[in-house]
Parts: structure tokens; sequence; C-alpha cells
């Protein structure tokens, strides 16, 4: 059983716990995920079976989609609604002009901290545990990519509040773009409802429930192909004897001549076999990572 499970995560379970589950049900061994979401999300988390866990790092490279609920007047510990709230400042004066203004300034590459509560190491430690230990971490920052940021709805008051839709890379927070986006409105923020709506190719509209996976028989009818993971890579088709000799890492020549850059090669049968790249030079397909 190789492949992608495009899993509608349920709130208040860790990703862990939703592959243990999809482990359990399936049989597989060998089955991880691309892409955490926090306990309190929801929303698409795609799940790899089998080989497919080895295309983990391409999976990382596709942009993400959240529907982000900021509020604002408070913080917390967390940045979101985990921890207790602490009051900051009167968010009534608010208006959808003004938080508009001051998200354009998250949109493009930024740098972004990590949450206090998150997995990001100092010494050798998570964050999180330092934070739980009493001390104050904070994860030194990153460049992180906010593709697109738009403020879809937005309610003025003293629980002023906004709905975000983000696009954006790996590695961003959204725990963060809210405590960030409350401090530059000088009133707080916290994150409070995150859903993501989709992960590349995978939507949140053709998901699959975790309580609909329940034996191998379910898991296999939600099993996408690998190369779902790998949308816009080009392929190419192997002959049985060609196979034989990309599995020991030998390049090969392959017709009809992929275009140079990045190629994702299949058997006669379309199974995925390995990644690659082309040598315009000596005209042949290049494995780098065999799959089979």
């Amino acid at each position: 059983m190789i492949g992608v499970v495009n899993l509608n995560k349920p709130a208040g379970m860790t990703s862990f716990t939703a592959v243990q589950r999809i482990r359990s049900a399936s049989g597989v061994k060998k089955v991880g995920h691309a892409g955490t979401l926090d306990p309190l999300a929801t929303g698409v988390l795609p799940v790899l079976l089998g080989s497919a866990t080895r295309l983990a790092d391409y999976a990382h490279r596709l942009p993400k989609t959240y529907v982000a609920d900021v509020h604002f007047g408070f913080s917390s510990v967390t940045d979101d609604a985990e921890a207790e709230l602490r009051a900051v400042a009167d968010p009534s004066g608010l208006t959808r002009a003004d938080v508009e203004g001051a998200l354009s300034a998250f949109v493009g590459r930024i740098m972004q901290e990590p949450p206090a509560y998150s997995a990001v190491k100092l010494g050798g430690e998570r964050a999180y545990k330092l934070a739980r230990a009493g001390q104050d971490p904070h994860p030194e920052g990153r460049e992180v990519d906010i593709h697109q940021a738009t403020l879809t709805q937005f309610q003025a008051g003293v629980k002023a509040s906004a709905t975000l839709e983000v696009v954006c890379g790996s590695g961003t927070y959204l725990r963060s773009l809210a405590r960030d986006l409350g401090a530059a409105l000088s009133v707080g923020g916290y994150l409070g409802k995150l859903v993501r709506t989709g992960y590349g190719p995978f939507l949140l509209v053709t998901s699959v429930e975790l309580s609909d996976l329940t034996d191998p028989e379910s898991v296999s009818r939600a099993l996408l192909p690998s190369e779902s993971i790998l949308p816009d890579m080009q392929g190419v088709s192997l002959t049985h004897d060609q196979v034989a000799f990309v599995k020991q890492g030998r390049a090969v020549r392959v017709l009809p001549e992929p275009a140079p850059g990045a190629v994702r090669a299949h058997d006669d049968q379309g199974r995925l076999v390995a990644l690659g790249h082309t040598d315009p030079l000596r005209r042949t397909f290049v494995p780098e990572k065999v799959l089979i």
C-alpha cells in the first residue's frame, strides 16, 4: 500500500496521533505526514504511506492555504487560545482599513520568530520544553514566504477579530502571524480557529475524514498516487530493463527525451520508480532517489 491520503485532521488531535490511527487501520508500518498541524487546527494533512514517505521533502515545497481567525485585544504565551489570555489593549477603535494596512506588511519574504511553544530547537532543546519548564524562550527569527494574505472578514468592537486567508510556504507559523499582526496594531493578538484548506494539489473539499479510515480496505480506497505530491514534475516511462538499471542507480536513455529539469520515472505499469534529472549532454535520465 503506497501513496498519499488527503486527510482532514480533526481538532483536538496531534498530527502524530492522526498518523498513528492510519498506521493502525492500514497495517502499513511506514507512515508519516507532510507538515504538522497544531492540535487545535483542522484541515488538510497529507499522510504518506510506504515509499511515499521518502517524498516528504518534495511535499514541504508546496504552498499551503489557511483560513485563520485572529482575535485582538489579548495575547497568550502560546499565541493561540490554548493558554490563558492576557489583556493588552482595547481594540474597539480598530477599523477594517487599519487591519488591512497592517496586514500588507506581512506579505512577501519576511522575518518571523516562531512561537515560544513550538518544536524549534534552542541549544539542542525544543522551545516548548523550555517554555513548560518556566523559561522564556525566544527562537531565532527566520525567513518565511507569505505569498498572499487577504482580510476576508472583520468584526469591530471590544471583541474585534479578523478572518484571514493566507497562502504561504513551509515553516510559516500562523500563530506568529496573529501575534505579530496584533503587535503591529498595538492591541495584541492571538490565533483562534485555524483551518488548512489547501496543500499544493490537496484540497479540503476532497479530503477524507479520519473516522472513515477504519481498515486496510477503506485506507486503500482513499489512497492517491505518490506522484500527487509532484504535480509539476515531468514524467517519463521506463522499460523493464531500464527499471533494473535505474534500481542500480544507473542513468538510462528514455524516449521521448524529457526537457531539462527534475523528472519522475514510472515503470510500464505506471508505478513511480524513481526521481531524478535529465543530463542534456548525455541525453539521459539520471536517478537520484530510487523508490522501489
